[in-house]
């Protein structure tokens, strides 16, 4: 697959991720229907986790309750390292 398709599924995840959290932010401010976090973290998984992340801390969403403050990280890392293990098998491969 080609880097640049990755690159750009990968900003429109964060893009999204980071939209979400604002948009569900100002829900909550209006008492209105929320955004399931089910929905919160499956952007998250799906590459969305360093726009969620940023979406948390800069519109102060979520960030009391551990669920988040915990899981969203943990989303981050366990991709950071999926992408390591996978370069290095790529490595491998193209030897």
């Amino acid at each position: 697959m080609p880097v640049g398709i990755i690159c750009v599924y990968w900003i429109v995840m964060n893009g999204i991720g980071l939209i979400s959290m604002k948009r569900d932010k100002d829900k909550a401010r209006r008492h209105q229907w929320r955004t399931r976090e089910r929905t919160l973290f499956l952007i998250a998984v799906f590459g969305g986790s360093i726009g969620c992340l940023i979406g948390m801390y800069a519109f102060h969403h979520k960030t009391r309750q551990p669920s988040f403050v915990f899981g969203m990280p943990l989303i981050l890392v366990l991709q950071i390292a999926a992408l390591v293990w996978l370069s290095f098998q790529t490595e491998i491969l193209n030897r």
